[in-house]
């Protein structure tokens, strides 16, 4: 290997020194917690007795004896989301996997598991964000039993893999494995739904043609293809070593999917304290792990999502990763893959083309992933340079490297790059801090200065486009998106109108404290504003015909207004919204919700007073349980 990026090695090792004190809390936590709380054995007669009622005789009496590891499955199937459609059968081929390892497995809960493709433009969007760290919760609920030696989980898409981690990290004594289902077939290519969107925006087809396109895209059970979110998950637990060696876009229901889902049982009780090798998850996900998962996605261009999930699953584990520190990791890792929206390829291309196990060899022979770390199979990271094969007797095995690219359109080695740097990088200026996602914005659309003009939600600014009021050099600026105003949802509904404006000749950005994610594409946006509007931060005062600069280039965003004009201005209001479809529900969780650059959840309720916060709409203060109860209700 070659020798490690001066870069890499300094910010990790940053991050390692920044975060010692929690990190090491955490750790003692753990330990505690495996010290005094072990599975089962602290567990009365009737606390056993009430946990194996139901099972079989024969696996009631492997349970009571104590002797053999008992797996506990965290799933979030759902038959209306495909990528999780798969999972129905599941539990039941991981148990009897186990079996045959003389051990037990047991369904230890089920987590909610929402599609944003399906909430998209909707007022359920609004609920999105905050599920992640509602599945961390319910993942905590199911493994609460402490009946589990080693922990399974099935989960796919958006928030449903950050929360399961968050989750699983709590529980961070015990082993952790991840089990994907992979992506669907292809469908219609990219580039040809990217297009027929825009026509329908602009009204040249009809509805029902529209929904054929998109129907020729989500076809059948498995992940959407294109390399949002739910992709960027997988690779995700890949680099961090809770995923088996090239299993993250297998597809479902092929032999390999079946054998790698029973080879992930095996592993999985080779490192539980019954096993050989006891490996929790606490020395799995470390500072340098969480780096290797920075580079593998800066490296493809992943979703905009992970710098609020990184950041909060940093914390999980007793580490403090931030913006800054992405943004320097992006400066020295070159662009890979190309992609849908980052081009025109889908997943399965990838695959094809050589998949995770060429990944990795180049970025570690270009000495851009920390070595020293361990995962399910063992120590280092070698063995995520082999792909799986199936064996004449239908199990699984690692022997040939990927050496050579498939398509190098797709996916090239790290000495001829598609970019010398890495897909997202951070904005700042005096509107704060924002990300962009440039890996799909082509270098002329990287820097705009323009009038802006404002709009207090999406659907205004649908409003405007079809009065034809953006057919102009512009920055649109959408506020009260973020978490503590709405929720944080995506914004994708936008996407296509400013499209089609750039389309026309028009220098166009998006300007916003809510989220694009992973489809982010080629307009440029600065999203996740930090601090948001309803915090106090500038984005609340900016006004119609302010000139605003946005340059990837050389990172910045600023608002042009002299600062006495701005010091003179109101901050706008959040207008009245409707709450409905559960929004209600969540109102403590505005509340309470962390500014962006923490990550967006609910769960650390002294970051609303932190350096990264405005002027908060309602200053952080202890509260009566009567006035709890009345913000609650609110």
């Amino acid at each position: 290997m070659s020798q490690m990026n001066r870069v890499i090695a300094t910010v990790t090792e940053r991050i390692i020194e920044r975060s010692k004190s929690q990190r090491a809390a955490y750790i003692a936590r753990m330990k505690a917690t495996m010290d005094n709380t072990p599975p089962r054995k602290r567990l009365s007669c009737g606390n056993i007795a009430h946990a194996v009622a139901a099972c079989g005789d024969g696996d009631k009496k492997t349970l009571v004896s104590e002797n053999a590891p008992n797996l506990g499955i965290t799933t979030s199937y759902n038959d209306m989301l495909s990528a999780h459609q798969p999972y129905k059968d599941y539990p039941d081929r991981i148990k009897d996997a186990a079996a045959k390892h003389g051990a037990t497995a047991q369904i230890a809960g089920g987590v909610p598991a929402m599609c944003d493709g399906v909430t998209q433009g909707q007022a359920g969007m609004e609920l999105s964000l905050f599920s992640r760290d509602i599945v961390a919760m319910a993942t905590a609920v199911g493994l609460s039993h402490n009946m589990f030696d080693g922990n399974l989980f099935l989960g796919i898409c958006d928030k449903i893999v950050p929360g399961m981690m968050i989750g699983a990290l709590d529980f961070g004594h015990l082993p952790a494995c991840f089990i994907p289902s992979g992506p669907m077939a292809s469908g219609i290519p990219n580039k040809e739904k990217a297009e027929q969107r825009q026509k329908f925006a602009a009204g040249e087809i009809d509805r029902s043609q529209m929904l054929a396109v998109e129907s020729a895209s989500y076809h059948s059970p498995g992940t959407c293809t294109f390399y949002g979110t739910a992709n960027s998950n997988q690779l995700l637990m890949e680099f961090m070593g809770v995923h088996l060696p090239g299993s993250s876009f297998v597809s479902p229901g092929t032999p390999l999917r079946y054998a790698l889902t029973d080879e992930a049982v095996a592993r999985l009780l080779a490192i539980t304290e019954k096993g050989a090798c006891y490996r929790p998850l606490y020395e799995v996900v470390t500072e340098k792990s969480l780096v290797n998962a920075v580079v593998g996605l800066l490296a493809t261009g992943g979703s905009t999502n992970h710098s609020l999930h990184l950041v909060a699953i940093a914390r999980a584990a007793g580490i403090e990763m931030t913006w800054e520190d992405m943004d320097e990791i992006s400066s020295v890792v070159p662009l890979l893959t190309r992609i849908y929206p980052n081009g025109q390829a889908d997943i399965n291309h990838f695959q094809q083309a050589g998949g995770m196990a060429f990944l990795f060899r180049e970025l570690r022979s270009a000495g851009l992933l920390n070595e020293d770390v361990v995962n399910i199979m063992g120590e280092g990271l070698e063995s995520y340079e082999l792909q799986p094969t199936l064996t004449d007797a239908g199990g699984v095995e690692w022997k040939e490297k990927v050496t050579t690219s498939g398509d190098y359109t797709v996916l090239t080695s790290a000495d001829k790059p598609f970019s010398n740097n890495g897909g997202l990088r951070l904005l700042q200026g005096n509107l704060g801090k924002a990300v962009i996602k440039v890996s799909a914005v082509a270098t002329e659309h990287q820097i705009v200065e323009a009038p802006c003009r404002v709009f207090e939600s999406q659907e205004a600014l649908q409003a405007a486009f079809k009065e034809g009021a953006l057919f102009q050099d512009m920055i649109a600026v959408v506020r009260f998106q973020g978490p503590a105003a709405n929720g944080m949802p995506e914004l994708h509904k936008m996407t296509p109108l400013l499209g089609i404006a750039q389309d026309k000749g028009f220098k166009v950005a998006l300007v916003t404290d809510g989220r694009m994610s992973g489809a982010s594409g080629k307009v440029p946006a600065a999203i996740h504003v930090s601090p948001e509007a309803v915090l106090g931060g500038l984005i609340g005062k900016v006004r119609d015909g302010d000139i605003m600069r946005l340059n990837a280039e050389t990172g910045e965003l600023s608002l042009l207004v002299d600062e006495a004009e701005l010091a003179s201005r109101e901050q706008s209001t959040q207008p009245e919204q409707l709450h409905t479809l559960g929004r209600h529900l969540f109102a403590g969780l505005r509340e309470r919700a962390e500014p962006a650059e923490l990550g967006g959840g609910f769960f650390n309720e002294e970051s609303r007073s932190s350096s990264a916060v405005g002027t908060p709409r309602t200053a952080p203060q202890p509260q009566t349980e009567t006035q709890s109860s009345e913000a609650t209700e609110a």
